[in-house]
């Protein structure tokens, strides 16, 4: 989650969903993160956390701009695989569903058979579930880098490029979590003076 912001981390989530639990989630109204609002998100991922098995995966800024946001999605879902994999003790999944249509690569699970889903988290439940759980970590994390980074209203924006975001990079520069490789977060190609020329 958070391929398109400026700045801030990108944020993988999988998950293992007991069939209990899917249908609960289901009733709840789960669907695409991105077709929810913050408060549905948030209950949803509060029963995902609480209910069912979860790893996150995240990458930094600045490894987003050494490697491209495509490698570092896959390697923030490589680490989300490893973590639930911990977690996951006497259960062995036989298939890992991926959101997207590439697979991760180094395969974070040799023995277990990969396939990817172009618009997955629509299509399957536990991406679905695993794209609420990235998002509400992501937004979790850009709060708190609101407080640590003030001025670029990351609390509200979460540090995709809005016109408030764009307005304060222009004022006061990139901070330590902005995408560098970015278009708009370069001071000298920023979205406004881009406008203007």
């Amino acid at each position: 989650m958070g391929r398109g912001p400026l700045a801030g981390p990108v944020v993988a989530a999988a998950v293992w969903l007991p069939e209990r639990i899917e249908l609960r989630l289901l009733e709840l109204g789960l669907n695409d993160s991105k077709k929810l609002s913050a408060e549905r998100r948030e209950m949803l991922a509060a029963i995902i956390r609480s209910d069912a098995l979860s790893g996150v995966g995240l990458i930094d800024a600045a490894r987003i701009d050494e490697i491209n946001i495509l490698k570092a999605s896959l390697e923030a879902m490589g680490m989300a695989v490893d973590e639930l994999d911990g977690a996951m003790e006497h259960l062995s999944p036989n298939l890992l569903l991926i959101d997207g249509n590439q697979t991760i690569s180094p395969h974070p699970l040799p023995n277990v058979r990969q396939h990817a889903m172009v618009r997955g988290d629509q299509r399957a439940v536990c991406i679905a579930a695993a794209s609420v759980v990235a998002k509400v970590c992501r937004d979790e994390i850009m709060v708190g880098y609101d407080e640590l980074y003030p001025g670029y209203g990351f609390a509200r924006h979460k540090g995709y490029p809005s016109a408030e975001h764009t307005r304060a990079l222009a004022r006061l520069g990139p901070c330590p979590i902005h995408r560098r490789s970015y278009q708009g977060v370069d001071p000298k190609r920023s979205f406004l003076r881009e406008k203007s020329s």
